[in-house]
């Protein structure tokens, strides 16, 4: 009885065993099986689904590639990045007082920061970011296979994001970054693989749409249309397209819209800067134009000395608050100086920014060398070596300072009204 009895208990543990297995190999195929295949009007568009820097998203790649031996290969990067990845020396050439004259010190930061945090998450599992790319530059270069580039250009999706944006929602996507440069929790590869499966990428989606809902709408959105638009207009007749996980149901519904006439192939709505309307041209002249309205208005309720002194007031919070960022970011005596003077002529003149004078002041006085590029990615994981690192010193200079001064204005404000009404 007993022998039977250890029988059935040996039975049911190895049927238990045997399923699990199963579960677990459906569970694992179900993860990693981010391989779609769409016809439409005779040609046949195949979405391969990877993660940026996940090995076997590479190996995937080039069976893939091999398996379906397509006409083309769209693959997600643009022309500035796929020549940034054919010379990965190229940032070597960084002209940080020329980045800061065209006001793309945030741009700077953004591609800093997401390509460190994505160099980090590829040493944890032995690739580098975007090796999935190359692996489909290669695999096509091998079988003499047409490739076309078919993400939107980085500049624009982070301009765009940054235009978009109302001003606290800079402010949490600049804190975003700036958390993400600091991250140090590791990441397996099983946990990378896993973040190709939809229920994960939905929830992180999500996530993101709730935090920074008009960022979520640029990154992933827009970039699923443009993507699709450009995967429709390749040519051939069995089109391989190498996307980030995240990317397939957006890409895939706008195939269909494109499929069904519901939408054109045009992109030029979605690649453009936008400008700022009547309400972002009023908003900018607003705090000039309370500051010498509630100035002007102290002097005939109280006076040229009352009018003075709330002149005084503004001065001092907006410039001090604009120096006390420079001063955070260890900003040279100059350049503190530069934002306690500059702040109140660049919130004037809103065409100009405080942090543009201190930028280039700092730039200018600790002119950064060599090493300072070489280290670039890597000193942005540590606070020590941001402000070592002359380059990082020069942006964090730009990016406190303005911070600054724009909270000095907000404190200002309230402050003069509330001293011309008492």
């Amino acid at each position: 009885m007993d022998l039977e009895k250890e029988t059935e208990q040996q039975e049911a543990i190895e049927k238990k065993t045997e399923t699990d297995g199963i579960e677990t190999a459906v569970e694992k195929k179900v993860l990693v099986n981010t391989k779609k295949t769409l016809r439409f009007q005779g040609r046949e568009i195949i979405l391969l689904g990877t993660a940026h820097v996940s090995k076997e998203s590479c190996e995937q790649v080039a069976e893939a590639i091999a398996e379906e031996n397509p006409d083309c290969i769209a693959i997600e990067l643009d022309e500035e990045r796929l020549a940034s990845m054919k010379n990965p020396n190229s940032w070597k050439n960084l002209d940080i007082v020329k980045v800061l004259k065209e006001n793309k010190g945030f741009v700077l930061l953004a591609n800093l920061v997401l390509s460190s945090f994505q160099k980090r998450l590829g040493a944890n599992v032995g690739v580098k970011p975007g090796d999935e790319m190359r692996a489909a530059l290669e695999e096509a270069e091998k079988k003499a296979i047409a490739t076309v580039m078919v993400d939107r250009p980085i500049q624009i999706t982070l301009k765009r994001a940054w235009a978009t944006n109302s001003f606290w929602g800079k402010m949490k996507l600049l804190s975003a970054l700036i958390a993400s440069a600091f991250e140090t929790e590791t990441i397996s590869a099983e946990e990378i693989e896993k973040l190709k499966n939809s229920n994960e990428m939905d929830a992180m989606m999500n996530e993101l749409a709730e935090y920074l809902p008009s960022v979520k709408k640029v990154l992933i959105d827009e970039r699923d249309e443009y993507l699709a638009k450009k995967i429709w207009t390749s040519k051939g007749e069995k089109i391989l397209a190498v996307l980030g996980a995240g990317h397939l149901p957006g890409v895939e519904r706008q195939l269909e819209k494109l499929s069904k006439g519901e939408t054109n192939s045009d992109t030029s709505a979605i690649s453009e800067i936008p400008a700022a309307g009547i309400g972002g041209k009023v908003a900018g002249y607003i705090f000039p134009a309370l500051i010498v309205g509630l100035v002007v208005a102290g002097f005939f309720t109280g006076g040229a000395i009352s009018s003075l002194e709330m002149l005084l007031r503004w001065l001092l919070w907006n410039g001090s608050l604009a120096a006390l960022g420079t001063l955070l970011a260890l900003g040279h005596p100059l350049a503190i100086l530069v934002g306690f003077f500059g702040a109140p002529i660049a919130t004037l003149n809103p065409v100009l920014g405080v942090g543009l004078f201190t930028g280039l002041t700092q730039a200018w006085i600790r002119k950064p060398k060599v090493e300072d590029m070489e280290t670039l990615q890597e000193d942005l994981s540590s606070i020590k070596k941001i402000y070592k690192n002359r380059i990082l010193r020069v942006l964090l200079v730009f990016i406190l300072s303005s911070v600054g001064g724009v909270i000095g204005n907000f404190i200002a404000v309230p402050a003069l009204f509330t001293s011309l009404i008492n």
